[in-house]
């Protein structure tokens, strides 16, 4: 997509959001069934379903999908499809970009071995691989670009409040 077709179909959305900043409020959902006695979770999408299982180092077999590899994915997803848009929206010329998302985690917290051990991620980093003509401070902007407007990026930065809710059927 170039240009002036990312432009096309974004200028309108930007103008209607402009006008009725209620209208870009949207709830996103994702849906899970828990299949207890496998600890497993599947995780159904528009795109198809994704069976999720415990990591190798919590006692899974590893082969599903691990919550925290899922959470990495959608980060590396998220900054791939947002430099992407800067990229286009800059008009600048990249001939490849892998991006990485590597985290670090001490399983001795999940797995209730050590109670002053984290649960959870202890580190995150995001690294481009970027192959492209154009100037280190034209990257530079692409990638500080990218970090401003990925959302996943910016939520895992923020640390956005999670609430849980139970409802009983």
């Amino acid at each position: 997509m170039n240009l002036q077709e990312l432009k096309a179909i974004q200028a309108p959305l930007k103008e209607a959001y402009r006008a009725q900043p209620d209208t870009a409020i949207v709830r996103i959902l994702a849906t899970a069934d828990a299949k207890v006695g496998d600890q497993q979770c599947v995780v159904r999408s528009h795109t198809g379903t994704i069976t999720a299982g415990l990591h190798r180092a919590a006692g899974g077999s590893g082969n599903e999908a691990c919550s925290v590899e899922i959470l990495l994915e959608a980060l590396a997803a998220c900054a791939g499809v947002t430099l992407g848009a800067v990229a286009t929206n800059m008009e600048l010329r990249i001939q490849s970009c892998q991006i990485q998302a590597s985290a670090v985690m001490d399983f001795r917290g999940t797995l209730g071995v050590d109670r002053s051990a984290p649960v959870g991620l202890t580190s995150i980093e995001l690294l481009f691989m970027i192959e492209s003509p154009e100037p280190a401070e034209s990257i530079e902007k692409l990638v500080s670009l990218t970090e401003r407007y990925c959302v996943i990026y910016q939520t895992l930065r923020a640390s956005t409040p999670v609430q849980t809710v139970v409802q009983r059927k």
